[in-house]
């Protein structure tokens, strides 16, 4: 348990994806997914919890400092870089070819073994990334920490020790607590992103980034392909859309009548 007063080392765990509006495909003999020939950006969801994390840093003022965490190759150094521009302070890349192929669960051990290095006081993530959309992630990273995981956040602030969230829910929000270190999910909802300025990516290129190896963390479970839990067997491409039914009706009531009996034979009535 980190003391109750003092700066606070904040952790945001981003992610590198393919550009949202750019061509996907599954390699067919890998089953995964293309990333090659693809311009990679920060993962949107993402820039929201790199939001929330400088401005609780700038709302304590206390020295509190904020470092990016990226699972991703070296060629993701200047994208890494963008984070930095919005403010971060430093960054740390886990860089080997031994978490390629990760499922979610490998994802998270490789994560929260980086993570534990060091040694945070609260983790910042998005709520999902734009080329899995699982949503996952941050409730398995808060386990493989042993923290408390707070997800869902709209809101989030840091007093006495805790942290404190507005948690969204399908009919309002809840009021959650938890004691620090823990880890905080936000929605899109939480803030709207800062664009870096011309200032900040310039200071941006003399911020440090750490490179981790699986071997700097003292794993002692395969990760990547060979300590995948999840398996993609089989993949196809969806059928062609069939083409609409017209249904000509005399008149309202009977227009309305041949529609129910349409649900009803597709048992969605």
């Amino acid at each position: 348990m980190r003391p109750e007063v003092g700066p606070l080392k904040i952790l945001v765990t981003v992610k590198l994806v393919p550009d949202t509006n750019a061509d996907k495909r599954i390699d067919p003999a890998t089953k995964r997914l293309v990333r090659t020939g693809v311009e990679t950006v920060l993962n949107p969801f993402d820039e929201y919890a790199i939001e929330a994390a400088l401005q609780l840093k700038e709302k304590l003022n206390d020295g509190s400092t904020v470092t990016i965490v990226s699972m991703t190759s070296p060629s993701g150094k200047e994208i890494v870089r963008k984070a930095l521009a919005m403010g971060a302070d430093d960054a740390v890349m886990l860089c080997d070819d031994a978490v390629a192929g990760s499922d979610l669960w490998g994802t998270a051990v490789a994560l929260a073994a980086t993570i534990k290095t060091l040694d945070a006081d609260l983790v910042i993530t998005g709520t999902q990334s734009t080329d899995a959309i699982s949503g996952d992630l941050p409730g398995m990273l808060a386990e493989k920490l042993g923290i408390p995981g707070l997800t869902y956040a709209r809101k989030l602030d840091v007093a006495d020790g805790r942290v404190r969230v507005e948690r969204e829910t399908e009919t309002g929000y809840m009021t959650v607590s938890a004691a620090l270190p823990a880890l905080v999910s936000v929605t899109k909802s939480a803030n709207e992103p800062r664009y870096p300025s011309l200032k900040g990516i310039m200071g941006a290129k003399k911020k440090e980034i750490k490179q981790l190896a699986v071997a700097d963390l003292g794993l002692t479970v395969a990760v990547g392909t060979d300590g995948a839990k999840a398996q993609l067997t089989d993949l196809a491409t969806p059928p062609a859309r069939a083409k609409g039914q017209t249904i000509a009706a005399p008149d309202p009531a009977a227009g309305a009548a041949a529609i129910v009996q349409f649900l009803k034979e597709r048992k969605f009535l």
